[in-house]
């Protein structure tokens, strides 16, 4: 399937005239930050993974990444926010519940209904945070802790994942919001967490205590490993936010160029060339997922490096102002760090690592010579 350019202009358009100039307040306020989803949804860009009323087919790999990677670069938080309703909306697009795909399908592209997503706890080791009890009348009663929920009032559900006692994974949807069912089953929400990036996404922990799931909503069961070979499969998926970032950190480095500051123009220069060769690389790895000479797991922690690195380029040329909370580059630096962790498996956690101590001994300063001590000194 051949890109989707005229989907990629709709949303460059909208990122660039309305997302860009307000980036600064969709990271600390959540009403302007659900406003600019609403806006997303508006040009039915919220289901890119599913079929819709509009759309027979899911978007190809090389437009979606390429949206995500767009976002990123003017709103970190707006790519958080709308990566969670998007995996929601793959999930029932893929769904059997054919119940569930009717009700919901049609209205997620354009925003009309919001769903978040709550199974990184999967990613733990040790016993399962919430379990799953299967129930006589094919319902599942769901009892645990899940760590981290995006999206709190803005999403109304989310697709929270539970472990069975075969060790399969239960996937079904539960309200975001703290209630109580009539037989006493309890969803009680924490307030959003103080989180230093994106914080106007409004992220929450769950505790949940015998919460029925009718047969009706649940999503979907997968095998117990489902989750370590999705993480094996879309390693690169994350790659595509760090992407975005570094680029806008080379943005404002770019806009901080000037006559007094010479030096400026060929960092930026080296940095962009850097970017775009890390970036062809992971567009190609994407597209030829069958390929095992490639290692995506470095390419991934380059991107990552990358994004650190420019978003530093962009504090460091900023001056003192990039201290100043709202200054687009003290909040690219805190994305960056975001999005560092996110999605983080533990090979990629280690892959991470290794690419800094990589870095460090690439660009250490080597001793001077001889003749270069000598330079500057009087006869």
């Amino acid at each position: 399937m051949a890109i989707d350019a005229e989907l990629l202009k709709q949303s460059e358009r909208y990122l660039l005239e309305f997302v860009g100039p307000r980036a600064a307040i969709l990271d600390q306020n959540p009403q302007a930050l659900r406003d600019a989803l609403h806006g997303l949804g508006e040009l039915n860009l919220l289901a890119l993974r599913g079929p819709t009323e509009s759309r027979r087919k899911s978007v190809d790999e090389l437009t979606f990444c390429t949206f995500q990677e767009q976002v990123a670069r003017y709103s970190g938080a707006l790519a958080f926010l709308q990566t969670q309703h998007q995996s929601a909306a793959s999930m029932l697009a893929n769904s059997s519940n054919q119940r569930l795909r009717e009700v919901y399908l049609p209205y997620l592209s354009a925003g009309k209904i919001l769903l978040g997503i709550g199974f990184s706890q999967l990613r733990r080791p040790g016993d399962p945070a919430v379990i799953a009890m299967p129930m006589d009348d094919g319902s599942y009663q769901i009892s645990g802790e899940v760590p981290w929920i995006t999206g709190y009032g803005c999403f109304e559900e989310f697709i929270v994942a539970a472990v069975l006692p075969d060790k399969r994974i239960l996937f079904g949807l539960m309200p975001l919001e703290s209630a109580i069912q009539t037989h006493g089953g309890e969803i009680k929400l924490s307030h959003p967490m103080p989180l230093a990036a994106m914080a106007s996404t409004n992220t929450v922990k769950a505790r949940i205590v015998d919460w029925i799931i009718p047969e009706t909503y649940i999503v979907s069961i997968k095998p117990a490993d489902w989750h370590q070979k999705r993480d094996q499969s879309k390693v690169l998926n994350h790659s595509f936010f760090a992407l975005g970032c570094a680029q806008a950190g080379l943005d404002v480095l770019g806009a901080g160029q000037s006559d007094s500051l010479p030096f400026i123009p060929p960092i930026l220069k080296s940095l962009a060339a850097e970017l775009e060769t890390c970036r062809t690389a992971i567009y190609k790895a994407q597209q030829t997922s069958d390929n095992p000479e490639i290692d995506r797991l470095q390419l991934r922690a380059w991107a990552i490096d990358l994004a650190v690195r420019c978003a530093h380029a962009a504090v460091t040329a900023s001056r003192g102002a990039a201290n100043h909370l709202n200054h687009p580059a003290q909040r690219i630096y805190r994305e960056a760090l975001a999005f560092s962790v996110f999605g983080q498996t533990t090979a990629v956690m280690e892959a991470t690592l290794k690419q800094l101590v990589k870095s460090n001994g690439a660009q250490r300063p080597q001793k001077k010579s001889k003749a270069e001590k000598g330079k500057g000194k009087s006869p």
